[in-house]
């Protein structure tokens, strides 16, 4: 009984230990001080998490530090977070945790495995028309409905966001419209650094503990990527932010399980002779960074078609239905 109660004991030390190397703050790395944790923090490295899954580069460029000082400190902070290899049995155990916010269309919603799963990114692409916006107005007022206490926050980069069209969403959802309207943070993007600089807020808000959110819906995530960014001499320095944007993004997912929901414009390749020629925009940094990809394009007789093109653990497959006033309608 004796060396089972000293076991205890130091299992609470470190437990201790253990909870206290996660409050520590960018000051509490070696060698940094207030100067130095000012110009971090204001880059946006203001959390040991940050600092931990950069690169040496760019605290070095940021902070004026050596390669040595640098490496020191992202050293430092790993180690306190504990960020090493888990189980497949841990693994499993965190995705339980796993939320899924429906589309009110069972058939879509079985195509997705009971909804848009949090945790990641999942991009819609299609071309206009093809009811991207629709699903994300939907998506907002379902994660309302599902969580009264979270807020959805919708980034919206083309003037698309319909406060009265939330409205019908809302009455065919059964919510209280004004009310599932106060639960909705919109913020309108007008270039492409300034939608960078909202994912960031996003963060900072989430992190602060300032709100507390369900689903960022970003509509749409390339317009402003494709309209700044003209001819293939612009292409890496685009890909190399859209990066930057798509990482931040997937950080939000990660860190704080909430739904990410991106639309996606489409273009044509012309080399294309036989098959649909339509290719989302992007490339394979927002490919890659989404781990959910559907296709949306219009049905027959006004119909929708959902595709699921990519998935970690879903098999490919396509769904129909129809956009009403109330929501969407299984074919």
């Amino acid at each position: 009984m004796g060396k089972q109660k000293e076991e205890n004991i130091l299992h609470k030390k470190e437990e201790k230990v253990i909870h206290k190397k996660k409050e520590l703050s960018v000051l509490d790395l070696p060698g940094v001080g207030a100067a130095t944790a000012d110009k971090l923090q204001n880059s946006g490295f203001n959390n040991l998490l940050s600092i931990a899954v950069s690169s040496p580069g760019q605290i070095m460029e940021i902070a004026g530090m050596t390669e040595s000082a640098t490496r020191k400190i992202i050293t430092f902070a790993r180690d306190a977070l504990d960020m090493g290899f888990e189980s497949g049995v841990e693994l499993l155990e965190k995705r339980k945790n796993i939320n899924r916010i429906s589309t009110s269309s069972q058939s879509f919603d079985t195509l997705m495995n009971g909804g848009f799963e949090s945790g990641v990114i999942t991009e819609c692409f299609g071309e206009y028309g093809s009811g991207k916006t629709q699903i994300g107005h939907i998506l907002a007022v379902n994660a309302i409905r599902d969580n009264p206490d979270a807020f959805a926050i919708y980034i919206d980069t083309e003037n698309t966001f319909r406060p009265e069209r939330f409205i019908q969403l809302a009455e065919g959802a059964g919510l209280d419209p004004e009310e599932a309207l106060k639960k909705v943070k919109i913020a309108r993007a007008y270039n492409s650094d300034h939608q960078l600089l909202l994912a960031d807020k996003v963060y900072e808000m989430l992190k602060d503990g300032e709100t507390k959110a369900s689903i960022l819906i970003i509509d749409s995530l390339t317009s402003h990527f494709r309209a700044e960014f003209i001819g293939r001499g612009t292409l890496a320095t685009r890909q190399q932010k859209l990066n930057k944007h798509m990482h931040t993004l997937l950080q939000i997912a990660d860190v704080h399980n909430i739904v990410v929901y991106v639309t996606n414009q489409v273009m044509s390749k012309p080399d294309t002779f036989f098959g649909d020629p339509t290719q989302a925009i992007g490339g394979h940094v927002v490919a890659h960074s989404s781990a959910f990809r559907i296709y949306l394009r219009k049905g027959k007789k006004g119909s929708r078609v959902a595709k699921l093109v990519d998935s970690p653990n879903l098999p490919d497959g396509e769904c129909n239905f129809f956009v009403e006033t109330p929501g969407l309608r299984d074919v």
